[in-house]
């Protein structure tokens, strides 16, 4: 019988996070405080969100929206990293959104060092974007995955590629 593995991957799915965006959007439209402040929140380039309003608070408020949409749809806050505030052509602020898609180093050195602490007969392998975990036992693989949901770690972990 041949090893079961799975990947330990960093990100969110790009779907939820438009269908957040979207959400968002659509609700600081139609809300009364947003009325004449000509509120964005759209994609910018292919990992990042644009915020951005009339004034400060407005900015804040339409970040809170995207954040709320974010939690209903399921994807982790863990995910954006929130820049700084920063005032754009004609008194507007903009706040720019990243979307966190790649695995720390550090990080990755934590949860391998975790995963051999456990004394399981598994094997992790830093892979750069991805750590494989490879083990005959199945319940093995699904201990390890217990362990990594239960320490919370400041990056939106996923489990992917099972075999």
């Amino acid at each position: 019988m041949a090893d079961s593995s799975f990947d330990i991957e960093v990100g969110v799915d790009k779907q939820e996070v438009d269908n957040a965006i979207n959400q968002a959007a659509k609700e600081v439209a139609n809300r009364f405080d947003f009325r004449d402040t000509n509120t964005v929140i759209a994609w910018l380039g292919d990992h990042g969100i644009q915020v951005e309003s009339a004034s400060e608070d407005r900015t804040r408020a339409a970040l809170d929206v995207l954040k709320e949409k974010c939690v209903k749809r399921k994807v982790s806050l863990k995910a954006l990293d929130v820049g700084d505030e920063r005032e754009v052509s004609g008194g507007r602020v903009r706040v720019d959104v990243e979307l966190v898609t790649e695995l720390p180093s550090d990080l990755a050195k934590t949860i391998v060092k975790d995963i051999k602490a456990t004394k399981l007969k598994v094997t992790p392998t830093n892979m750069g974007d991805r750590i494989r975990v490879a083990g005959k036992k199945r319940d093995d693989l699904q201990e390890v995955q217990a362990m990594i949901k239960a320490k919370d770690h400041d990056a939106p972990v996923r489990f992917t590629n099972y075999r």
